[in-house]
């Protein structure tokens, strides 16, 4: 059974309660105990906008509210819930409040004396943990399945020497550069490449979402797509290679981005027209954060669908292309 992140950590907290004999205090319980005058006077002036060493380092650290974190669990960021922040009587509520409704950044989480509250570094805990598991995960092989890719590897080696050496994750071994030539169609006008990048989770999480809206969405441009396929361990550049191998007009590479603590299930698109190697990164058009609490996966294939038809017309990509 999976428990929601906010519960785990109300269990949590229930038992430290109950150890500490402090069970059944209002919530004001996490607020500072009584201080000296200067201790009260530096507590008051913690706002989202206070400039003291600890309240900026607190706020780097700390998850933003109960519901962001929640809501990265589902998916869905949610940020917006104003009324969520920990800070008592805040200086500045309106513009505290206005923060928090337009940011998932861990900002008025307040703290107990000169530390985090322990509900908020056990979420920074969580968040941090997810986005481990993302770098060191595997792409469920049922969605690929389902979409029915073939996989083929990089010369990455392994998870550590493929964050050591990122030029092993751009090159396709000799038995991938085999199987692409045996199974895809060559010459075509899309060619859609899926990787696992730095989050196999950014695969799972949207690539139901992204690639059929995608496809649907160059069916209505009436352009035709060639035969889609996992690269494991690549990176940006592998596309190029591809390009080399295949020479379609236009690829599109569907990788997982770096996680963070916000999201460990961002995806990025890149795009290139006729990449080849030796292509310089201006060359390439991206569509990034696409995720539930970002860029909408369904809205996000949709306008890749969309670029990749101007890339076409205009035969350019990167900064010479006009969107």
């Amino acid at each position: 059974m999976t428990i929601s992140l906010d519960r785990l950590v109300d269990q949590v907290m229930a038992e430290l309660e109950k150890k500490l004999g402090t069970a059944g205090l209002p919530d004001k319980k996490d607020a500072p105990a009584p201080k000296s005058t200067t201790e009260a006077d530096d507590s008051q002036q913690v706002t989202a906008s206070s400039t003291g060493g600890g309240s900026q380092e607190h706020a780097r650290q700390s998850p933003v509210t109960d519901a962001g974190s929640h809501a990265e669990e589902s998916g869905v960021l949610g940020f917006g819930d104003s009324a969520s922040h920990n800070v008592p009587n805040p200086k500045w509520a309106e513009g505290m409040n206005e923060l928090l409704a337009n940011t998932p950044a861990r900002i008025g989480v307040w703290r107990a004396g000169t530390r985090p509250l322990t509900r908020e570094i056990l979420k920074f805990r969580c968040d941090h943990a997810a986005a481990v598991d993302s770098i060191y995960g595997e792409v469920n092989q049922a969605v690929l399945d389902e979409f029915g890719m073939f996989t083929v590897e990089t010369r990455y080696g392994n998870t550590e020497n493929y964050l050591k050496r990122p030029d092993m994750g751009r090159i396709v071994t000799d038995e991938g550069i085999e199987l692409i030539r045996k199974r895809c169609v060559m010459k075509p006008q899309v060619q859609v490449v899926v990787s696992d990048g730095l989050s196999a989770n950014a695969v799972d999480a949207n690539l139901r979402d992204v690639y059929p809206s995608l496809l649907d969405s160059l069916e209505a441009y009436g352009l035709k797509t060639g035969t889609p396929f996992f690269v494991r361990g690549g990176r940006v550049a592998v596309m190029d290679q591809i390009g080399e191998l295949l020479q379609p007009e236009v690829l599109v590479l569907l990788i997982g981005e770096r996680p963070g603590l916000v999201s460990s299930k961002s995806m990025s698109a890149y795009m290139c027209f006729r990449p080849r190697q030796g292509t310089v990164e201006s060359d390439r058009t991206v569509v990034s954060n696409i995720h539930r609490g970002g860029t909408p996966p369904v809205e996000a294939g949709a306008h890749i669908g969309t670029i990749l038809k101007k890339m076409i017309e205009q035969q350019a990509s990167g900064v010479r292309l006009e969107i």
